[in-house]
């Protein structure tokens, strides 16, 4: 028997632990919550829990460093709530290892999505790296470096085979310019976007069987992109 999802809320707002502990609790979640961002990093630290909804005002330690420290031990989903809207914020905190970002005031249905999306990682971190992975009609050969679509085999260049990779790995976390960048031509072009437009525009139009309508390869506007989860 499967246990529960355990869920760590961190948000020092009575307001919103009242809304929504029971709220992820009728959804058949283990939920438990804190106030401050030192009894997050203890509570994760007694029991790890498989996801974390974690504020950024908090009255002791920014969210942005919670996460930071949570990232630094730990690798479970975490999603953002907060009432900090600016982009650059959102940026910030997905940089700092957040996988999604939800905005205060935020509806119930959307949260239960997005916690569901995250939660998604935590499987799909456990997939090898190497084997086979699949998604809809979609096939990844991590071994042969080979793709298919359907009964098609779609020849990739190296550098669209490793976007492909690193997107596939974490379906439905929205992954920074920044940390795309990073991952595929290393901490020297961190400031050089236009690499990313480049490669996604010739991997979608090989990938996507509607390039300009993408299955797969979603944009996060201002932010970066994420690879579409079973749900969208």
């Amino acid at each position: 028997m499967n246990l529960p999802a355990r869920i760590l809320i961190v948000d020092d707002e009575l307001s919103i632990q009242r809304a929504m502990a029971p709220l992820l609790r009728s959804r058949g979640y283990d939920v438990v919550v804190v106030g401050s961002g030192r009894d997050a990093l203890a509570a994760a630290g007694i029991e790890p829990p498989d996801l974390i909804v974690l504020d950024l005002g908090l009255p002791d330690i920014d969210g942005i460093e919670v996460c930071r420290r949570i990232r630094a031990r730990w690798d479970m989903p975490i999603v953002v709530l907060s009432a900090r809207g600016a982009e650059q914020d959102k940026v910030t905190a997905l940089d700092e290892g957040a996988d999604d970002y939800v905005t205060k005031p935020f509806g119930s249905e959307e949260l239960l999505a997005r916690v569901r999306a995250a939660l998604r990682r935590r499987s799909a971190s456990d997939q090898p790296e190497a084997g086979q992975w699949h998604r809809r009609d979609l096939t990844i050969d991590f071994d042969r470096r080979r793709v298919v679509r359907g009964d098609v085999e779609i020849r990739l260049t190296p550098k669209e085979f490793d976007l492909l990779a690193l997107m596939a790995r974490h379906p439905g976390r929205v992954l920074t310019n920044r940390v795309i960048l990073k991952a595929i031509w290393g901490p020297n072009a961190v400031d050089q976007p236009e690499h990313i437009r480049v490669l996604m525009g010739q991997l979608r139009k090989k990938l996507e069987p509607e390039p300009a309508r993408p299955r797969y390869l979603l944009t996060e506007p201002w932010i970066g992109y994420r690879f579409a989860a079973d749900d969208d």
